[in-house]
Order: structure tokens, then C-alpha cells, then sequence
């Protein structure tokens, strides 16, 4: 079974690739604004505070080779945390 859907890759945005370290070939796009943003320090990505804000401009954890698998290990967490408004 192929799992073509695990990956999404947009070459005309003005911003690709938006992070550096991944090859160009392996970039993903699928979780473009990342969900588990809202984790805070429970994501389990690379992220500074920038002036008080989470900043996730340097992590890589979405858009690897394995991002799609390490987002929906966690997903149901960000759902979670979603219900809970």
C-alpha cells in the first residue's frame, strides 16, 4: 500500500523550502502551520520564546521524512486540548 498521502510538497510557494536542513526532494509541506502548536512545551519540536511567543521558525519536526508519523503520534493530545475550550 503506497502512503503517498503522508506527503504534500508545494515548490511554487514563495517560501519553499521554509526551513533549512531537509533536503528539497524529502521537504513535506503537508503541516505547513504545524497542530501541535498549541502543545506549548509539549510539542516535542525545536522552538525558542521569541519576545514572549512561541517561534518554531528553526524546528523540522513537520516537515521531514517522518513528520507526518510524529504529528499524528501526538494529535490526539492537540484534539484534546481543543475539546477542553
Amino acid at each position: 500500500m503506497s502512503e503517498n498521502y503522508k506527503k504534500v510538497q508545494n515548490r511554487e510557494c514563495e517560501f519553499f523550502p521554509c526551513h533549512k536542513g531537509i533536503p528539497e526532494d524529502e521537504f513535506n509541506c503537508l503541516f505547513c502551520f504545524c497542530p501541535l502548536y498549541t502543545l506549548k512545551d509539549k510539542c516535542g519540536g525545536s522552538f525558542i520564546i521569541n519576545n514572549g511567543k512561541k517561534d518554531c521558525s528553526e524546528c523540522t519536526r513537520p516537515h521531514d521524512k517522518n513528520g507526518y508519523d510524529f504529528i499524528m503520534s501526538k494529535i490526539d493530545m492537540a484534539v484534546k486540548l481543543g475539546s477542553d475550550f
